[in-house]
């Protein structure tokens, strides 16, 4: 059976906008809002940022929704599910597990991501695209950058990292007064990876010019990866996090086992287990994976056999519907049917 629908074009343009309570209604390290209500005394850098002259406090607060977004991605598919639930949350982050170092890495990503975006885009003051490359190319032997072959010269518009990660570390990391208590000791290195998987990763765009597209000369210019590509950088780096003790100086951490080579500035770290996430359990903010859907024919996280915790599942059969055989009608509306079929759904118990 199709039924006919009609869609007005420009609500096919507008995205709506959710507010996430890690940018708005969080007290536990995720709201900038608070943060900066919370500073009694501000230092230069903070007092900068929160006086709301820069605009950077909005772009902090889009950053910890994209970091939030990312985290959720990521983890889709795992017992914890980065769930924005505030009674989760504020539980997971009060622990140094691998899944805190994740959040805390996600994050500060995110906040580097977008304040270096606004900049490229020109939408904050003081602040313009990174042209550091232009005057002498044959100097510029950055760590991992391939050069363009041909004839090229450094132009563009290209995106100043350096600008969003310094930003990103005034209003994350400056909060810290005392860095040699372990829990921040990991906090200020999560950060640093978090910001380090795109400054370690930018990309090389060039644009040709020349006659009939010869491309006999190239502009070249250095350009941010696709945030999700840092989300799976940093998944992978979550996976392979290394479990850490404090030092004997006090002001730093060391592999907990001597055969487990000590992290790099890239690397997750964490000094806590991950807690058992398969039942309810408030204490942890542990929802449980009851009710989760799952696949009954993976072997992977998302596998009814994993993210069940082997209590296993139930199927039921569910009718989706969908938008299809959309067409234009003049002037200014979309005429779709809608299109149904069975599919089933596995839960846990």
């Amino acid at each position: 059976m199709h039924t006919v629908v009609f869609v007005p074009v420009y609500l096919l343009l507008v995205t709506p906008i959710t507010t996430s309570w890690w940018a708005a209604g969080s007290n536990v390290v995720l709201d900038p809002k608070q943060i900066c209500k919370k500073s009694r005394k501000f230092n230069d850098k903070m007092d900068k940022i929160c006086n709301g002259k820069t605009k950077l406090l909005e772009f902090i607060s889009h950053g910890v929704a994209l970091g939030e977004s990312e985290c959720q991605y990521q983890f889709r598919f795992r017992k914890w599910n980065c769930t924005s639930a505030r009674r989760s949350m504020r539980k997971v982050l009060l622990r140094d597990t691998r899944e805190t170092g994740f959040v805390n890495a996600i994050t500060a990503a995110a906040v580097t991501y977008e304040i270096t975006k606004a900049c490229t885009k020109g939408d904050l003051k003081n602040c313009f695209c990174d042209r550091k490359y232009n005057k002498n190319s044959k100097k510029n032997k950055m760590k991992g950058v391939k050069l363009p072959d041909g004839e090229w010269k450094w132009g563009g518009c290209g995106d100043n990292i350096n600008y969003g990660f310094r930003k990103s570390k005034d209003f994350m990391d400056t909060r810290y007064k005392k860095k040699s208590d372990m829990k921040t000791l990991l906090k200020l290195h999560n950060y640093k990876a978090g910001r380090l998987a795109i400054k370690n990763h930018m990309t090389t765009e060039c644009k040709c010019h020349g006659l009939s597209g010869s491309c006999n000369v190239k502009t070249c210019w250095r350009k941010m990866p696709l945030f999700r590509e840092v989300g799976n950088r940093l998944k992978e780096h979550f996976d392979g996090a290394a479990k850490v003790i404090a030092g004997n100086d006090g002001h730093s951490f060391i592999p907990e086992g001597e055969t487990i080579k000590s992290p790099g500035e890239e690397d997750l770290v964490y000094s806590e287990d991950t807690p058992n996430y398969c039942k309810l359990n408030r204490t942890i903010g542990s929802f449980g994976t009851g009710g989760r859907e799952c696949n009954p024919t993976s072997q992977g996280e998302e596998g009814c056999d994993i993210l069940c915790c082997n209590r296993g599942h139930t199927t039921r059969k569910e009718t989706e519907e969908r938008s299809c055989n959309c067409e234009f009608v003049y002037c200014c509306e979309v005429q779709c049917q809608t299109c149904r079929s069975d599919k089933n759904v596995s839960t846990c118990v």
